[in-house]
């Protein structure tokens, strides 16, 4: 069975910086899309970044030269480093995974339970 554990996340002020980890157990963590996805308070779940098998990497739009995804295949972690944080980054962040390539994915068929990221001005 596939579990996602992510950790890290945390309280800062605007403009630091927080370094999310998703520790995966049981998958061959390589063949996988790995993606990290948020979700604020009253809003709906939003795509942040993925990488896939081949450690291409896509981000959304507001994240963009900020937060970089990254894996260590060899220890099975998936990292997401955000930097110039922003209190619209306030939000629960969760690592999701898919047996597959990110553009075949439409909904990723692994979750963690999630990291709280809070971001005050």
């Amino acid at each position: 069975q596939v579990q996602l554990l992510e950790s890290g996340g945390g309280s800062v002020q605007a403009g630091g910086s927080l370094r999310l980890s998703c520790t995966v157990s049981g998958a061959v963590y390589s063949n996988y899309c790995m993606g990290w996805f948020r979700q604020g308070s009253g809003e709906d779940r939003e795509g942040v970044a993925r990488i896939d098998l081949d450690y291409s990497t896509t981000y959304a739009e507001s994240v963009k030269g900020r937060f970089t995804i990254s894996k260590d295949d060899a220890k099975n972690i998936l990292y997401l480093q955000m930097n110039s944080l922003k209190p619209e980054d306030t939000a629960m962040y969760f690592c999701a995974a898919d047996p597959d390539w990110c553009t075949s994915v439409r909904e990723f068929l692994y979750w963690g339970q999630g990291a709280q990221v809070i971001v005050s001005s």
